[in-house]
């Protein structure tokens, strides 16, 4: 309950930090504030697929239900944050460079990754309660994520149309700018843990259900 009203309480600090509280950038204008919030689902989707990662690897060295599960839920919301991702990508993109998507090498290893991870989701789902295939499907997951260092490497080495903002070579924000995406990051990252908490939690009541049906037969 606490971090359900943290996340809330983020998630209108976010928007007043994202309209009210960040200048407006004198390029872009006001459609550069979607910068937050697509950062923000960036971020997100991110620390989702690491989860899986590890979690994928502690489940073939441990066998344990749990990293199964925990795999399977973050694998979700990490779809469901970069499916975010590329929509407020694309909303950003047409206004300033013309177009809702183009092939450049960033969003084209993004969208490898997004395919790549519902893949997984759907190998996971249809393995069921086969352990085997379960354990097939963390292997894949595993594999997957090598595309996701692709996707942060690929916009410095080969230069597309999303810029560099951050690190060697980027362009910087403004201090303000700084506060509002920190304070979206923030508030992003409360709600992906009170919906991963959630999600485990409905996970766990199937398999106890689950386990009432075979008893019951």
């Amino acid at each position: 309950r606490l971090l359900f009203i943290l996340a809330f309480v983020g998630i209108i600090a976010s928007i007043y930090a994202a309209f009210i509280y960040s200048p407006t950038e004198p390029m872009m204008g006001h459609i550069q504030r979607i910068f937050y919030f697509h950062m923000g689902t960036v971020w997100v989707a991110t620390v989702a697929f690491i989860v899986v990662f590890i979690a994928s690897i502690m489940y073939l060295w441990k066998g344990t239900r749990k990293w199964d599960i925990l795999a399977f839920c973050s694998a979700e919301l990490g779809v469901l944050f970069l499916t975010l991702t590329i929509i407020t990508g694309s909303v950003w993109a047409k206004p300033i460079w013309g177009t809702w998507w183009t092939w450049d090498p960033q969003l084209t290893t993004t969208f490898i990754l997004w395919i790549l991870y519902i893949v997984y989701l759907v190998l996971r789902s249809s393995a069921g309660n086969d352990t085997k295939k379960a354990k097939y499907a963390a292997v894949f997951a595993i594999i997957a994520f090598i595309d996701l260092p692709l996707v942060y490497i690929s916009v410095r080495v080969m230069r597309g149309i999303s810029p560099v903002v951050f690190g060697p070579g980027g362009g910087g924000i403004a201090p303000e700018m700084m506060n509002a995406l920190l304070i979206n990051m923030a508030a992003c990252s409360l709600l992906f843990i009170v919906l991963l908490l959630e999600r485990i939690d409905l996970e766990r009541m199937k398999d106890t259900l689950m386990r009432f049906k075979l008893r019951d037969n």
